[in-house]
Parts: structure tokens; sequence; C-alpha cells
């Protein structure tokens, strides 16, 4: 927006501040609806990277993964092939082979089982981990599943029926 400078007389001095607080108000709200436009977008990306990173670690695991250029391996993988897996994929893995909702709780005892991480760096492991299945659910690759009480579950979310999953409760309960 332009703005027109003011001349000396104090009647345009005092519409000028009138005009400038209009002003700032409507580059606000111009800005506001770009900046949400622009996070939505960045939303619809993320999920969709996320998508197509699956499908090509689906058809390397059925196909092999000798045909990658070690650009699209890092692209995949993260920056480099040799670094230990991190808290995101062994939360993938853990609800990818649970088969049923799971709290944060039962995740964090699935990757210390398993051994999937190395614990020493890991303070919390319960507040990592409930953050990281927070970010996997706006990522589109699991979901919250809707409870009447008790802490919230995730569940992977499958390419098949709109991944759709409608657990009973009671089996849920159980696994808390």
């Amino acid at each position: 927006m332009e703005f027109e400078s003011a001349s000396g007389d104090e009647s345009s001095q005092g519409s000028l501040g009138n005009r400038d607080a209009s002003d700032f108000q409507g580059i606000v709200k111009v800005a506001h609806g770009e900046l949400r436009r622009l996070c939505q977008q960045r939303a619809e990306i993320t999920k969709r990277i996320g998508t197509i990173k699956q499908t090509i670690a689906g058809l390397c695991d059925l196909f092999g993964d000798a045909e990658l250029s070690d650009d699209l391996r890092e692209l995949v993988n993260g920056k480099t092939a040799a670094r230990r897996r991190g808290i995101t994929q062994a939360c993938r893995q853990v609800l990818m082979d649970a088969g049923c909702p799971l709290t944060a709780r039962n995740v964090c005892q699935q990757i210390q089982q398993r051994a999937l991480l190395d614990l020493p760096n890991s303070k919390n492991l319960a507040a990592t981990v409930t953050s990281v299945l927070t970010r996997l659910a706006q990522y589109g690759e699991a979901r919250t599943v809707p409870r009447d009480k008790g802490p919230r579950v995730w569940v992977w979310v499958s390419g098949g029926e709109n991944g759709s999953f409608h657990p009973v409760d009671s089996a849920v309960d159980s696994q808390v």
C-alpha cells in the first residue's frame, strides 16, 4: 500500500492518523490471510511428501533399493544413510506393527522392548513420543482415535479404506 505524505495543517494530520490505523489493520488482515493460506499449503505439502516417501519406501521393501540414486535415498531416508534410527522412525514402526490403537506409553514400552533406539539421550521419552505421534497425525501418517475417557490413542493410517479404523473402546482400554 502506498501512503500519502502529510501536509502541515492540523486537519490533515488528524485524518492521516486515522488512515494509518485503518491501513495498518488492512495490511494485518491481508498478511493474516496470506499466512493462513501458506500454513495450509505447507501442511498439504508435508502430507504429500510423507505419502510419496512411504510409497518409495514400500516399493524398496518389495523390490530392493539398489536402483535408487544416493540423492533419492537421502530424500527418502533423511540426510545420511549411515545415521542411526530416530525416534520418529521407531514410532512409525511400532504403530505399523501394532494393528490396534496405542497410547504414547504403549509406544514407549514397545520401543524399549524392541531396543529400537539408544535411549540415553532421551530425558522424557513419553513426552517426546507424544510429540512425534502428534506430528505423525499432522502428516496424515497416523491419527488419534476418539475415546470417551483415558489417554489419547493413535493408530497407523494404512492406504486402505481412507485409513478408517473404528476400534472398540474395551480393546483400547486393555492396552492402557
